[in-house]
Protein backbone atom coordinates (compact mmCIF):
# COMPACT_ATOMS: atom_id res chain seq x y z
CA UNK A 1 0.00 0.00 0.00
CA UNK A 2 1.42 3.62 -1.38
CA UNK A 3 1.78 5.65 2.39
CA UNK A 4 -0.19 8.54 2.84
CA UNK A 5 1.68 11.91 2.22
CA UNK A 6 3.68 12.69 5.39
CA UNK A 7 4.65 16.08 6.69
CA UNK A 8 8.56 14.81 6.32
CA UNK A 9 7.71 14.42 2.42
CA UNK A 10 6.36 17.73 2.47
CA UNK A 11 9.02 19.30 4.24
CA UNK A 12 11.55 17.77 1.61
CA UNK A 13 9.48 18.12 -1.34
CA UNK A 14 9.73 22.49 -0.32
CA UNK A 15 13.25 22.18 0.50
CA UNK A 16 15.02 20.61 -2.36
CA UNK A 17 14.56 23.32 -4.20
CA UNK A 18 15.96 25.67 -2.10
CA UNK A 19 19.15 24.41 -2.67
CA UNK A 20 19.42 25.91 -6.39
CA UNK A 21 18.60 28.90 -7.99
CA UNK A 22 15.83 29.66 -10.41
CA UNK A 23 16.98 29.55 -14.36
CA UNK A 24 14.25 32.59 -15.02
CA UNK A 25 13.01 34.85 -12.38
CA UNK A 26 9.93 33.68 -11.13
CA UNK A 27 7.05 36.47 -9.86
CA UNK A 28 3.78 35.91 -8.13
CA UNK A 29 2.32 35.91 -4.45
CA UNK A 30 -0.49 34.74 -2.28
CA UNK A 31 -3.97 35.58 -3.98
CA UNK A 32 -6.02 35.39 -1.22
CA UNK A 33 -5.83 36.24 3.02
CA UNK A 34 -9.63 35.90 4.21
CA UNK A 35 -8.09 33.39 6.85
CA UNK A 36 -7.70 36.75 8.41
CA UNK A 37 -11.23 37.14 8.70
CA UNK A 38 -12.07 34.07 9.25
CA UNK A 39 -9.97 33.77 12.21
CA UNK A 40 -11.52 37.04 13.46
CA UNK A 41 -14.95 34.57 13.74
CA UNK A 42 -12.71 31.78 15.54
CA UNK A 43 -11.49 34.52 18.30
CA UNK A 44 -15.19 35.94 19.26
CA UNK A 45 -14.06 39.40 17.91
CA UNK A 46 -16.15 42.53 18.67
CA UNK A 47 -17.33 43.48 15.12
CA UNK A 48 -19.06 47.02 14.73
CA UNK A 49 -22.69 47.58 15.16
CA UNK A 50 -25.24 47.83 12.71
CA UNK A 51 -26.52 51.33 11.55
CA UNK A 52 -29.05 50.51 9.01
CA UNK A 53 -31.86 47.59 8.49
CA UNK A 54 -32.68 45.73 5.36
CA UNK A 55 -35.94 43.81 5.51
CA UNK A 56 -35.57 40.57 3.38
CA UNK A 57 -37.72 37.22 3.54
CA UNK A 58 -34.70 35.27 2.22
CA UNK A 59 -30.92 35.80 3.09
CA UNK A 60 -28.81 33.29 1.91
CA UNK A 61 -25.31 33.28 3.81
CA UNK A 62 -22.45 32.53 1.85
CA UNK A 63 -21.97 32.76 -2.51
CA UNK A 64 -20.65 29.20 -3.73
CA UNK A 65 -22.24 27.02 -5.77
CA UNK A 66 -24.85 25.90 -3.48
CA UNK A 67 -26.36 29.27 -2.98
CA UNK A 68 -25.79 30.39 -6.69
CA UNK A 69 -28.07 27.41 -7.05
CA UNK A 70 -30.37 28.38 -4.25
CA UNK A 71 -30.58 31.41 -6.64
CA UNK A 72 -31.11 30.02 -9.18
CA UNK A 73 -33.70 27.90 -8.07
CA UNK A 74 -35.44 31.42 -6.69
CA UNK A 75 -35.60 33.35 -10.04
CA UNK A 76 -36.66 30.81 -11.91
CA UNK A 77 -39.59 30.34 -9.06
CA UNK A 78 -40.37 34.00 -10.33
CA UNK A 79 -38.92 35.46 -6.75
CA UNK A 80 -35.95 38.34 -6.64
CA UNK A 81 -36.53 39.38 -3.08
CA UNK A 82 -33.54 37.77 -1.57
CA UNK A 83 -30.29 38.70 -1.20
CA UNK A 84 -26.98 36.52 -1.26
CA UNK A 85 -24.22 37.64 1.43
CA UNK A 86 -20.50 36.16 0.28
CA UNK A 87 -17.68 37.25 2.60
CA UNK A 88 -14.69 36.82 -0.56
CA UNK A 89 -14.45 39.73 -2.85
CA UNK A 90 -15.82 37.44 -5.64
CA UNK A 91 -18.41 34.90 -5.31
CA UNK A 92 -18.19 31.31 -6.45
CA UNK A 93 -16.66 29.00 -3.40
CA UNK A 94 -14.39 26.91 -4.53
CA UNK A 95 -15.72 27.30 -8.13
CA UNK A 96 -13.72 30.96 -8.19
CA UNK A 97 -11.66 31.77 -11.12
CA UNK A 98 -8.82 34.12 -12.42
CA UNK A 99 -8.07 35.62 -15.73
CA UNK A 100 -5.17 37.06 -17.20
CA UNK A 101 -3.76 37.95 -20.20
CA UNK A 102 -3.52 34.47 -21.63
CA UNK A 103 -6.38 33.01 -20.59
CA UNK A 104 -8.94 32.23 -17.63
CA UNK A 105 -8.50 29.44 -15.62
CA UNK A 106 -9.85 27.94 -12.25
CA UNK A 107 -8.74 28.14 -8.43
CA UNK A 108 -9.79 24.79 -7.69
CA UNK A 109 -13.53 23.35 -9.69
CA UNK A 110 -12.83 22.54 -12.63
CA UNK A 111 -15.34 19.73 -14.24
CA UNK A 112 -18.74 18.42 -13.60
CA UNK A 113 -18.99 14.34 -14.94
CA UNK A 114 -21.72 14.05 -17.63
CA UNK A 115 -24.94 13.82 -16.03
CA UNK A 116 -26.63 10.47 -16.64
CA UNK A 117 -30.40 10.72 -17.52
CA UNK A 118 -31.29 10.30 -14.13
CA UNK A 119 -29.36 13.20 -12.77
CA UNK A 120 -32.61 15.54 -13.66
CA UNK A 121 -31.49 18.38 -11.67
CA UNK A 122 -28.00 18.93 -13.14
CA UNK A 123 -29.76 18.34 -16.33
CA UNK A 124 -32.23 21.28 -15.82
CA UNK A 125 -29.74 23.68 -15.00
CA UNK A 126 -27.28 22.38 -18.03
CA UNK A 127 -30.21 22.98 -20.87
CA UNK A 128 -30.92 26.68 -18.79
CA UNK A 129 -27.29 27.67 -19.43
CA UNK A 130 -27.40 26.32 -22.78
CA UNK A 131 -24.77 23.30 -22.48
CA UNK A 132 -27.44 21.12 -23.29
CA UNK A 133 -30.20 21.04 -26.30
CA UNK A 134 -32.78 18.46 -27.16
CA UNK A 135 -30.49 16.08 -25.52
CA UNK A 136 -27.13 16.81 -27.19
CA UNK A 137 -24.49 18.35 -25.09
CA UNK A 138 -22.59 21.13 -26.42
CA UNK A 139 -18.99 19.69 -28.06
CA UNK A 140 -17.15 22.65 -27.32
CA UNK A 141 -17.36 21.82 -23.31
CA UNK A 142 -17.07 18.24 -23.56
CA UNK A 143 -13.39 17.55 -22.97
CA UNK A 144 -11.13 17.40 -25.96
CA UNK A 145 -8.43 14.83 -26.27
CA UNK A 146 -5.68 13.80 -25.18
CA UNK A 147 -7.90 13.73 -21.86
CA UNK A 148 -5.27 12.27 -19.43
CA UNK A 149 -2.20 11.21 -19.13
CA UNK A 150 0.31 10.24 -16.40
CA UNK A 151 4.12 9.91 -15.85
CA UNK A 152 5.35 7.08 -14.96
CA UNK A 153 8.77 5.35 -14.93
CA UNK A 154 10.38 8.63 -17.30
CA UNK A 155 7.65 8.84 -19.31
CA UNK A 156 4.12 10.11 -20.15
CA UNK A 157 1.36 7.40 -21.44
CA UNK A 158 -1.77 8.19 -21.91
CA UNK A 159 -4.90 7.59 -19.44
CA UNK A 160 -4.25 6.92 -15.86
CA UNK A 161 -3.96 3.01 -15.15
CA UNK A 162 -0.06 2.50 -14.63
CA UNK A 163 1.15 0.39 -17.97
CA UNK A 164 5.16 0.05 -17.18
CA UNK A 165 6.67 -2.80 -14.86
CA UNK A 166 2.70 -3.85 -14.45
CA UNK A 167 2.22 -7.76 -14.25
CA UNK A 168 -0.43 -9.82 -15.62
CA UNK A 169 -1.43 -10.44 -11.77
CA UNK A 170 -1.86 -7.13 -10.98
CA UNK A 171 -4.21 -6.22 -14.30
CA UNK A 172 -6.27 -8.92 -12.90
CA UNK A 173 -6.56 -7.55 -9.55
CA UNK A 174 -7.66 -3.79 -11.09
CA UNK A 175 -10.37 -5.66 -13.33
CA UNK A 176 -11.24 -7.25 -10.49
CA UNK A 177 -11.78 -3.74 -8.77
CA UNK A 178 -13.29 -2.30 -11.74
CA UNK A 179 -16.19 -5.25 -11.48
CA UNK A 180 -16.65 -4.92 -8.38
CA UNK A 181 -17.48 -0.96 -9.03
CA UNK A 182 -19.39 -1.88 -11.76
CA UNK A 183 -21.69 -4.49 -9.53
CA UNK A 184 -21.97 -1.63 -7.15
CA UNK A 185 -23.05 0.96 -9.11
CA UNK A 186 -25.79 -1.53 -10.31
CA UNK A 187 -27.15 -1.99 -6.67
CA UNK A 188 -28.54 1.78 -7.29
CA UNK A 189 -26.96 2.50 -3.39
CA UNK A 190 -24.33 4.90 -4.72
CA UNK A 191 -26.29 7.95 -6.41
CA UNK A 192 -25.87 11.47 -7.55
CA UNK A 193 -27.23 13.01 -5.16
CA UNK A 194 -26.40 10.58 -2.44
CA UNK A 195 -29.94 10.87 -1.09
CA UNK A 196 -31.17 9.41 -4.13
CA UNK A 197 -29.81 5.80 -3.49
CA UNK A 198 -31.86 3.13 -2.46
CA UNK A 199 -30.55 1.78 0.06
CA UNK A 200 -27.20 2.30 2.68
CA UNK A 201 -24.94 0.47 4.30
CA UNK A 202 -23.88 2.11 6.97
CA UNK A 203 -21.07 -0.39 7.73
CA UNK A 204 -19.22 0.76 4.77
CA UNK A 205 -18.94 4.12 6.33
CA UNK A 206 -17.62 2.85 9.52
CA UNK A 207 -14.35 1.27 8.11
CA UNK A 208 -11.72 3.26 5.58
CA UNK A 209 -11.19 2.53 2.46
CA UNK A 210 -8.05 1.06 3.14
CA UNK A 211 -9.82 -1.44 5.10
CA UNK A 212 -12.47 -1.87 2.68
CA UNK A 213 -9.68 -2.77 -0.20
CA UNK A 214 -7.27 -4.88 2.38
CA UNK A 215 -10.70 -7.13 3.19
CA UNK A 216 -11.17 -7.28 -0.64
CA UNK A 217 -7.64 -8.90 -1.46
CA UNK A 218 -6.39 -6.23 -3.45
CA UNK A 219 -2.74 -5.69 -2.87
CA UNK A 220 -1.59 -4.30 -6.14
CA UNK A 221 0.71 -1.69 -5.87
CA UNK A 222 -0.55 0.36 -8.83
CA UNK A 223 -4.16 -0.45 -7.94
CA UNK A 224 -3.43 1.23 -4.52
CA UNK A 225 -2.10 4.16 -6.06
CA UNK A 226 -5.18 4.90 -8.31
CA UNK A 227 -7.82 4.29 -5.62
CA UNK A 228 -5.61 6.72 -3.33
CA UNK A 229 -5.48 9.29 -6.10
CA UNK A 230 -9.36 9.42 -6.44
CA UNK A 231 -9.83 9.67 -2.76
CA UNK A 232 -7.58 12.69 -2.78
CA UNK A 233 -8.83 13.94 -5.50
CA UNK A 234 -12.28 13.93 -4.61
CA UNK A 235 -11.99 14.31 -0.55
CA UNK A 236 -8.72 15.76 0.20
CA UNK A 237 -7.58 12.62 1.64
CA UNK A 238 -5.92 9.38 1.12
CA UNK A 239 -7.21 5.54 1.34
CA UNK A 240 -6.45 5.80 5.14
CA UNK A 241 -8.17 8.77 5.97
CA UNK A 242 -11.45 8.36 3.99
CA UNK A 243 -15.01 6.50 4.57
CA UNK A 244 -14.79 2.93 2.66
CA UNK A 245 -18.68 4.38 1.59
CA UNK A 246 -17.24 7.25 0.27
CA UNK A 247 -14.35 5.49 -1.45
CA UNK A 248 -16.68 3.31 -3.41
CA UNK A 249 -19.05 6.60 -4.16
CA UNK A 250 -16.19 8.05 -6.23
CA UNK A 251 -15.88 4.83 -8.28
CA UNK A 252 -19.96 3.95 -8.47
CA UNK A 253 -21.56 6.55 -8.51
CA UNK A 254 -22.13 8.28 -11.48
CA UNK A 255 -24.41 5.88 -13.76
CA UNK A 256 -24.46 4.86 -17.35
CA UNK A 257 -23.87 8.02 -19.82
CA UNK A 258 -24.06 8.01 -23.65
CA UNK A 259 -21.54 10.80 -23.76
CA UNK A 260 -18.14 11.30 -22.96
CA UNK A 261 -16.93 13.54 -20.81
CA UNK A 262 -16.14 15.56 -18.70
CA UNK A 263 -17.63 19.23 -19.41
CA UNK A 264 -15.09 21.28 -18.80
CA UNK A 265 -13.99 25.06 -19.62
CA UNK A 266 -10.56 27.44 -19.39
CA UNK A 267 -11.61 28.64 -15.75
CA UNK A 268 -12.85 25.38 -14.86
CA UNK A 269 -16.48 25.43 -12.95
CA UNK A 270 -16.05 28.85 -12.62
CA UNK A 271 -17.62 29.22 -16.20
CA UNK A 272 -20.91 27.95 -14.75
CA UNK A 273 -20.42 30.43 -11.47
CA UNK A 274 -20.21 33.33 -14.01
CA UNK A 275 -23.29 32.06 -16.50
CA UNK A 276 -25.92 31.84 -12.88
CA UNK A 277 -24.35 35.50 -11.69
CA UNK A 278 -25.20 37.01 -14.85
CA UNK A 279 -28.71 35.71 -13.41
CA UNK A 280 -28.74 36.76 -10.16
CA UNK A 281 -25.81 40.04 -10.28
CA UNK A 282 -28.44 42.10 -8.97
CA UNK A 283 -29.28 39.93 -5.37
CA UNK A 284 -25.51 39.26 -4.90
CA UNK A 285 -23.38 41.32 -2.15
CA UNK A 286 -19.61 40.17 -1.96
CA UNK A 287 -16.67 41.73 0.52
CA UNK A 288 -19.86 41.30 3.23
CA UNK A 289 -19.26 39.53 6.29
CA UNK A 290 -21.88 37.79 7.94
CA UNK A 291 -21.16 37.78 11.50
CA UNK A 292 -24.15 36.70 13.77
CA UNK A 293 -27.30 35.39 13.03
CA UNK A 294 -29.80 34.96 15.65
CA UNK A 295 -33.44 34.59 15.99
CA UNK A 296 -35.89 37.33 15.82
CA UNK A 297 -39.57 36.83 16.74
CA UNK A 298 -40.38 33.83 14.15
CA UNK A 299 -37.22 35.36 11.88
CA UNK A 300 -34.19 35.91 11.76
CA UNK A 301 -31.67 38.70 12.08
CA UNK A 302 -28.44 38.36 9.90
CA UNK A 303 -25.54 41.10 11.04
CA UNK A 304 -23.26 41.56 8.43
CA UNK A 305 -20.80 44.28 8.16
CA UNK A 306 -23.08 47.10 9.46
CA UNK A 307 -26.10 46.20 8.27
CA UNK A 308 -28.48 44.23 10.07
CA UNK A 309 -30.77 41.84 7.41
CA UNK A 310 -34.26 40.87 8.96
CA UNK A 311 -35.54 37.41 6.97
CA UNK A 312 -38.57 35.27 7.10
CA UNK A 313 -36.24 32.71 6.18
CA UNK A 314 -32.13 32.12 5.76
CA UNK A 315 -30.12 29.41 3.67
CA UNK A 316 -26.99 28.98 5.32
CA UNK A 317 -24.71 28.27 2.36
CA UNK A 318 -21.55 28.62 4.30
CA UNK A 319 -19.81 25.13 5.83
CA UNK A 320 -21.23 24.20 8.40
CA UNK A 321 -18.35 24.09 10.74
CA UNK A 322 -18.84 27.72 10.71
CA UNK A 323 -22.10 27.49 12.21
CA UNK A 324 -21.60 27.79 15.86
CA UNK A 325 -19.34 30.75 15.50
CA UNK A 326 -22.29 32.48 13.95
CA UNK A 327 -25.71 31.03 14.92
CA UNK A 328 -27.36 31.75 18.11
CA UNK A 329 -27.41 27.96 19.62
CA UNK A 330 -26.10 26.15 16.84
CA UNK A 331 -24.26 22.90 17.73
CA UNK A 332 -20.60 22.16 16.78
CA UNK A 333 -20.06 20.11 13.90
CA UNK A 334 -17.13 18.20 14.30
CA UNK A 335 -16.58 16.99 10.91
CA UNK A 336 -12.85 17.30 9.54
CA UNK A 337 -12.02 19.34 6.44
CA UNK A 338 -9.41 18.53 4.19
CA UNK A 339 -6.42 21.79 3.45
CA UNK A 340 -5.50 22.48 -0.14
CA UNK A 341 -3.27 24.29 -1.59
CA UNK A 342 -3.37 25.36 -5.86
CA UNK A 343 -1.52 27.51 -7.59
CA UNK A 344 -1.72 29.07 -11.22
CA UNK A 345 1.33 28.81 -13.04
CA UNK A 346 1.72 31.47 -16.16
CA UNK A 347 4.02 29.57 -18.61
CA UNK A 348 5.48 31.97 -21.81
CA UNK A 349 7.09 28.41 -23.49
CA UNK A 350 6.32 24.76 -23.10
CA UNK A 351 8.76 22.89 -21.18
CA UNK A 352 9.82 19.64 -23.29
CA UNK A 353 8.10 16.45 -23.60
CA UNK A 354 8.83 12.57 -23.12
CA UNK A 355 5.92 10.70 -24.46
CA UNK A 356 2.69 11.68 -25.49
CA UNK A 357 2.00 15.37 -25.71
CA UNK A 358 0.35 17.30 -22.77
CA UNK A 359 -3.11 16.73 -21.57
CA UNK A 360 -6.25 18.51 -20.00
CA UNK A 361 -5.23 16.67 -16.43
CA UNK A 362 -1.48 15.67 -16.24
CA UNK A 363 -0.61 13.36 -13.01
CA UNK A 364 2.67 12.86 -11.46
CA UNK A 365 3.05 8.80 -10.09
CA UNK A 366 3.35 8.69 -6.37
CA UNK A 367 3.70 12.72 -5.89
CA UNK A 368 2.39 14.27 -3.04
CA UNK A 369 0.23 16.58 -5.67
CA UNK A 370 -2.18 15.77 -7.77
CA UNK A 371 -0.66 17.56 -10.94
CA UNK A 372 -2.22 19.97 -12.91
CA UNK A 373 -4.78 20.75 -15.96
CA UNK A 374 -4.26 23.10 -18.79
CA UNK A 375 -6.29 25.73 -18.73
CA UNK A 376 -5.64 26.41 -22.69
CA UNK A 377 -6.60 22.59 -23.52
CA UNK A 378 -10.35 23.66 -24.52
CA UNK A 379 -8.50 26.18 -26.85
CA UNK A 380 -9.48 25.33 -30.77
CA UNK A 381 -6.11 27.71 -31.75
CA UNK A 382 -3.57 25.45 -33.72
CA UNK A 383 -1.02 27.47 -31.70
CA UNK A 384 -0.95 28.50 -28.21
CA UNK A 385 2.96 29.57 -27.52
CA UNK A 386 1.72 30.58 -23.87
CA UNK A 387 -0.74 28.45 -21.48
CA UNK A 388 -1.35 29.16 -17.71
CA UNK A 389 -1.04 25.41 -15.61
CA UNK A 390 -3.42 24.70 -12.29
CA UNK A 391 -1.75 22.86 -9.82
CA UNK A 392 -3.28 20.84 -7.31
CA UNK A 393 -1.88 20.01 -3.61
CA UNK A 394 -4.01 18.33 -1.28
CA UNK A 395 -2.29 18.32 2.18
CA UNK A 396 -3.36 14.81 3.18
CA UNK A 397 -1.38 11.79 5.30
CA UNK A 398 -0.88 14.53 8.58
CA UNK A 399 -3.35 15.69 10.84
CA UNK A 400 -5.63 19.00 8.91
CA UNK A 401 -4.90 20.94 11.85
CA UNK A 402 -1.12 20.50 11.22
CA UNK A 403 -1.75 20.94 7.83
CA UNK A 404 -3.29 24.28 8.40
CA UNK A 405 -0.71 25.79 10.48
CA UNK A 406 1.91 24.47 7.49
CA UNK A 407 0.31 26.68 5.09
CA UNK A 408 0.24 29.58 7.14
CA UNK A 409 4.00 29.28 8.44
CA UNK A 410 5.34 28.98 5.05
CA UNK A 411 6.06 31.45 3.25
CA UNK A 412 5.18 32.10 -0.97
CA UNK A 413 8.70 31.35 -1.67
CA UNK A 414 8.57 27.76 -0.20
CA UNK A 415 5.45 27.07 -1.90
CA UNK A 416 6.87 27.75 -5.12
CA UNK A 417 10.29 26.20 -5.04
CA UNK A 418 8.17 22.89 -3.64
CA UNK A 419 5.91 23.05 -6.72
CA UNK A 420 8.75 23.61 -8.94
CA UNK A 421 10.71 21.02 -7.11
CA UNK A 422 7.84 18.68 -8.05
CA UNK A 423 7.29 19.17 -11.67
CA UNK A 424 10.59 18.68 -11.98
CA UNK A 425 10.50 15.22 -12.32
CA UNK A 426 8.63 15.29 -15.83
CA UNK A 427 9.38 18.76 -17.09
CA UNK A 428 13.31 19.33 -16.25
CA UNK A 429 13.42 22.69 -17.84
CA UNK A 430 9.90 23.75 -16.09
CA UNK A 431 12.20 26.77 -14.33
CA UNK A 432 12.95 28.08 -17.72
CA UNK A 433 9.25 27.96 -18.85
CA UNK A 434 8.03 29.52 -15.72
CA UNK A 435 6.96 33.35 -15.28
CA UNK A 436 4.87 33.58 -12.61
CA UNK A 437 3.34 31.45 -9.53
CA UNK A 438 0.12 32.88 -7.81
CA UNK A 439 -0.96 30.59 -5.17
CA UNK A 440 -4.16 29.81 -3.08
CA UNK A 441 -4.31 28.54 0.63
CA UNK A 442 -7.77 26.79 1.40
CA UNK A 443 -7.36 25.91 5.35
CA UNK A 444 -10.71 24.50 4.98
CA UNK A 445 -10.59 23.61 1.09
CA UNK A 446 -13.63 20.52 1.10
CA UNK A 447 -15.16 18.35 3.84
CA UNK A 448 -13.47 15.08 4.50
CA UNK A 449 -15.93 12.16 4.58
CA UNK A 450 -13.55 10.37 7.27
CA UNK A 451 -14.93 6.86 8.55
CA UNK A 452 -18.26 7.49 10.46
CA UNK A 453 -19.46 10.81 9.11
CA UNK A 454 -21.56 10.25 6.13
CA UNK A 455 -23.92 7.88 8.42
CA UNK A 456 -23.88 10.26 11.68
CA UNK A 457 -26.54 11.51 13.75
CA UNK A 458 -24.71 14.74 13.30
CA UNK A 459 -24.92 15.23 9.18
CA UNK A 460 -28.21 14.01 8.91
CA UNK A 461 -29.21 16.79 11.94
CA UNK A 462 -27.69 19.50 8.80
CA UNK A 463 -30.02 17.88 6.77
CA UNK A 464 -33.13 19.34 8.22
CA UNK A 465 -33.98 22.53 8.99
CA UNK A 466 -34.60 24.83 12.30
CA UNK A 467 -37.20 27.26 12.24
CA UNK A 468 -36.93 28.75 9.12
CA UNK A 469 -32.87 27.68 8.62
CA UNK A 470 -31.84 25.31 6.16
CA UNK A 471 -28.28 24.27 5.62
CA UNK A 472 -27.16 24.33 2.19
CA UNK A 473 -23.42 23.34 1.14
CA UNK A 474 -21.90 20.23 -0.58
CA UNK A 475 -20.68 19.33 3.23
CA UNK A 476 -24.15 18.82 4.18
CA UNK A 477 -23.95 15.73 1.88
CA UNK A 478 -20.52 14.89 3.58
CA UNK A 479 -19.12 15.10 -0.54
CA UNK A 480 -17.77 18.03 -1.98
CA UNK A 481 -18.77 17.36 -5.12
CA UNK A 482 -20.73 20.03 -7.75
CA UNK A 483 -23.85 17.92 -7.83
CA UNK A 484 -24.45 17.80 -3.50
CA UNK A 485 -23.91 21.92 -4.01
CA UNK A 486 -26.67 22.03 -6.54
CA UNK A 487 -29.03 19.36 -4.67
CA UNK A 488 -28.70 21.43 -1.11
CA UNK A 489 -29.10 24.84 -2.59
CA UNK A 490 -32.15 23.83 -4.61
CA UNK A 491 -33.40 22.04 -1.54
CA UNK A 492 -32.85 24.89 0.79
CA UNK A 493 -34.63 27.14 -1.83
CA UNK A 494 -37.63 25.58 -2.18
CA UNK A 495 -38.26 24.86 1.75
CA UNK A 496 -37.14 28.65 2.05
CA UNK A 497 -39.50 29.98 -0.68
CA UNK A 498 -42.57 27.67 1.05
CA UNK A 499 -42.13 29.90 4.70
CA UNK A 500 -40.97 33.25 2.69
Amino acid sequence: MPSPVSRRLLLSAGLAGLTRKSEAQVTGGFIDQSHLAGHRLRDRAAFESARRTIRKPIVIVGGGMAALCAGWRLTKRGFRDFVILEMEQQAGGNSRWGENEITPYPWAAHYVPVPSRESTLVRELFTDLGLLADGVWDDRYLCHSPQERLYHHGRWQEGLEPETAVTPAMHAQVRRFHEMMAELEHSGEFAVPMESGRRRRADLDRITMADWLRDNRFDAEPLLWMVNYSCRDDYGSGIGETSAWAGIHYHAARGQRDDKGPLTWPEGNGWIARRLLERIRDQVRTGVMVHRIERRGTGWRVLAGDTEYLAAAVIFAAPPFLAPYLIEGAAPVRAQYSPWLTANLTLDRWPEERGIPPAWDNVLYNSPSLGYVVATHQSLKTHIPRTVWTYYWPLSGMAPSAARQLLLDKDWGYWKEAILTDLERAHQDIRECVSRIDILRLGHGMIRPSPGYIFSRERERLTRGVNGLWYAHSAVSGLSIFEEAQHRGVTAAEAALARA
